[in-house]
């Protein structure tokens, strides 16, 4: 199945890039593109693609909004942030928002096509020792806990082994990875991660680690 992506970009340059690269993937299309995030936005309303390739920094409204909006919406729609420094201040802030991961701007053509499919699949966050990075990173930015919706003040509701392993997505660990360390098939993993989203009200993995966090069911360091 084709992976249909809208590319939300101010810089004219960088959208052509990347539709050059991703449409040269026999797996994926570009479907459109944005110019600011309020045209993101909307574009995701006419589009429905699987992944939205989400600029921070853009005119109109910005891609942390943009995400926002688009989330709130309840969009099928995957969101992965573009930037240009791994630790951009603004990644985190995107995450908590609702995107599905982030991607560097100077990406090779593999890891943008590998990036896409990724999130697309809503599988791990490009690669976990990255999202850990990142995630602790600006953890160490919130001296004190943020208060925490009813969803996300319900991971009392979780059993043990769900727990353990919301805990080790949170440390970057991939279902394969956390199927080897617990001793089970990875398929058991899948339907844990499964059980942990739909109790506490996530849209994906990477909002689980993030939900670890803030819940200090895992301290940064």
């Amino acid at each position: 199945m084709t992976i249909r992506v809208l590319i939300a970009d101010d810089q004219m340059m960088v959208r052509e890039g990347f539709s050059v690269l991703l449409n040269a993937m026999p797996d994926i299309e570009v479907a459109g593109e944005a110019v600011n995030g309020r045209e993101a936005v909307a574009k995701v309303r006419e589009l429905t693609p699987d992944v939205v390739l989400m600029d921070i920094r853009m005119p109109e409204l910005n891609g942390i909004e943009a995400t926002r909006e688009i989330v709130a919406a309840d969009s099928t729609s995957k969101v992965l942030v573009l930037t240009t420094f791994d630790l951009d201040e603004y990644v985190y802030q995107a995450l908590r928002a609702g995107a599905s991961g982030f991607l560097l701007k100077d990406a090779s053509a593999r890891q943008l096509a590998d990036g896409v499919r990724v999130v697309a699949a809503g599988e791990a966050l490009l690669a976990p020792s990255i999202t850990k990075r990142l995630i602790t990173e600006f953890s160490k930015l919130s001296e004190t806990p943020r208060p925490m919706s009813g969803a996300h003040a319900a991971y009392g509701d979780l059993t043990e082994r769900e727990t353990e392993v919301l805990v080790l997505i949170a440390q970057g660990l991939s279902n394969s990875e956390i199927a080897e360390r617990l001793v089970v098939a990875e398929s058991t993993i899948k339907t844990h991660v499964s059980r942990i989203l739909v109790k506490l009200g996530l849209r994906d993995r990477t909002q689980a680690a993030v939900f670890a966090y803030e819940a200090r069911l895992v301290t940064p360091g």
